[in-house]
């Protein structure tokens, strides 16, 4: 579903000119069909075109069923607590845009009713021995450390056949999505089911993926949007004057930091083990790396459980630890902590913070393109 525009030349030359191509509609029209008719092979026989070509369909019966969310709102029959929840996410939309400098776009104007309460299952995997995921390959976008499912029985198939082939495995539920400003991304009846806190901090994280995506930089894009989202609906809430939204969000940034740091420390000591270790040592490395995670249970569940603010009790004794849940859950919590440390330098500006952000990043691709 994350879609990523790449840079096209649209066929001009250096100096804006278009070039001499000479072509018969005739041989167009074979070229096109030929290419028509590989294409539906493709996804009709292959795995990954199969994957495709179901999220394609289910992508664009989403689409389908979107309602302008204005018409909803002003509509008197609308059901209240939707209707409230929409009207939420107009003045976040709004926050967004105006306070913040992000991308709107269209996303967010239009709300699709799902059948399920479950958007997809995402499936990620991690080889045991080594701190490395998984990834599978997409046209456009290239490869993904993850993998989304609309098919559930298929998402749990392929989490068992991971398993078989020895890869850890982590199997959890997305209730959004973005198409990077491709579409018009509607708001889905899955993510309207969430909290307001959850709900406003969504909208944010995902519009942030609208104004800036790294192609191939999973772990930053997402960590920046956790980190946008999180200092976001803080400010959203101060500005709106609810005290107590605004603490909950206050919360809920407290146990992102705390958890990044948590998920940070555990992946250093599970890399220096590693590293302690030669290649062809396997098991070796898996039983090192398992002592690890048994130090870094006592910890969570001694330490950071107590310390938590909104998980329930007992969170803790609850979670499964392995490669694939580790790299999972860096992914949205690396760094935290600094891109933090920015947001302090500039004065607790975010809308500055994020502009500091994207252009240092930027900065530092340029760089190590010399």
């Amino acid at each position: 579903m994350i879609a990523e525009q790449g840079d096209q030349q649209h066929g001009i030359d250096k100096r804006g000119r278009m070039p001499h191509w000479r072509i018969s509609w005739r041989s167009l029209r074979r070229v096109t069909g030929a290419t028509a008719v590989l294409l539906a092979i493709v996804l009709g026989i292959t795995p990954t075109g199969c994957y495709i070509s179901r999220a394609a369909f289910e992508e664009a019966r989403i689409l389908s069923r979107r309602q302008p969310i204005t018409n909803l709102v002003a509509d008197s029959t609308t059901d209240p607590v939707l209707r409230a929840k929409l009207g939420l996410v107009q003045e976040a939309r709004r926050f967004a845009i105006d306070s913040l400098a992000l991308k709107a776009g269209k996303s967010f104007t239009a709300f699709s009713r799902l059948d399920r309460d479950t958007l997809v299952l995402v499936v990620s995997a991690a080889y045991r021995d080594r701190l490395k995921r998984k990834t599978w390959w997409f046209p456009v976008v290239g490869r993904f450390p993850y993998k989304g499912f609309f098919d559930f029985p298929g998402a749990l198939r392929t989490a068992d056949a991971l398993r078989r082939d020895g890869f850890d495995v982590t199997v959890g539920p997305s209730s959004a999505f973005s198409t990077l400003g491709w579409f018009n991304d509607p708001l889905v009846s899955t993510t309207v089911r969430a909290d307001s806190v959850t709900l406003v901090n969504t909208i944010i994280h995902e519009l942030l993926h609208n104004t800036f995506f790294a192609k191939g930089q999973v772990s930053f894009n997402e960590s920046f949007a956790t980190f946008v989202g999180g200092r976001g609906v803080e400010h959203f809430f101060r500005a709106r004057g609810d005290s107590v939204s605004l603490r909950r969000a206050e919360d809920d940034w407290h146990d992102d930091l705390l958890l990044g740091a948590f998920w940070e420390r555990t992946s250093n000591d599970i890399e220096r083990v590693f590293e302690s270790l030669p290649d062809s040592a396997r098991t070796e490395r898996i039983a090192a790396r398992d002592t690890v995670y048994a130090r870094a249970r006592a910890r969570l569940e001694d330490s950071i459980g107590p310390q938590l603010r909104t998980y329930p009790a007992g969170w803790a004794q609850t979670v499964k630890l392995n490669n694939a849940v580790l790299l999972s859950r860096r992914v949205y919590a690396d760094g935290l902590d600094r891109f933090d440390s920015v947001y302090v330098a500039e004065g607790r500006d975010l809308k500055r913070a994020i502009q500091r952000i994207i252009a240092t990043h930027q900065d530092s691709v340029s760089r190590n393109k010399r």
